[in-house]
């Protein structure tokens, strides 16, 4: 099946996590990690990994969906992906999925489908082995991503599979940080720029 595929240039955040700083000034993205799925000229998208929306849960979805799962599924919370949009759905995934168009390679191991044939999928027991279901995403118009991080706003690292996947929700900031050999403890919300 063909992926979507674009030219990543050497300054693109595609693939990363974005780490949301004290000074941030946004209490949306308050201590958020992002995995970025696009970055470009055209702007940049990404989904929050670290929140989720109320007490909404995958069997919640598939019945506003109107989708009966086929056989017994767990029941994973849905994520807040952003302010974006907040009626439309992703799932990031891994590799061993993929929907033709609707699939788009993140990283290496780490793909993000946008269609309602992966959450079909899911619930017939098809679907990705794991998967992280959002609603909404973060947006940025042409060069704003690039000057909130010349304002200090985010740290960048690079997207780990494991980070994304397993951790504990609540300690996904605090360990995306931790892999830039930095402590949540050490910041402070009156950082300057050098």
């Amino acid at each position: 099946m063909a992926q979507i595929k674009r030219p990543r240039s050497a300054d693109s955040l595609e693939g990363q996590l974005l780490i949301a700083m004290p000074t941030i000034g946004d209490p949306r993205f308050d201590k958020t990690v992002i995995l970025m799925c696009s970055h470009g000229p055209d702007g940049a998208m990404g989904i929050v990994i670290n929140r989720h929306v109320g007490e909404m849960h995958f069997t919640d979805l598939l019945e506003q969906l109107e989708i009966t799962p086929e056989f017994q599924t767990n029941d994973p919370p849905v994520h807040f992906g952003g302010p974006v949009e907040m009626g439309r759905g992703f799932v990031i995934h891994s590799r061993d999925y993929d929907v033709s168009d609707h699939t788009m390679k993140v990283t290496r191991t780490i793909r993000l489908t946008a269609s309602i044939d992966i959450i079909k999928a899911m619930a017939q027991g098809a679907g990705p082995k794991r998967a992280m279901l959002a609603l909404g995403y973060a947006g940025w118009a042409p060069g704003q991503l690039e000057q909130e991080m010349r304002a200090n706003a985010w740290l960048n690292c690079d997207a780990d599979e494991k980070l994304v996947f397993e951790s504990p929700i609540n300690d996904k900031w605090t360990l995306a940080l931790k892999s830039l050999g930095i402590s949540a403890l050490s910041l402070s919300s009156q950082a300057g720029t050098a």
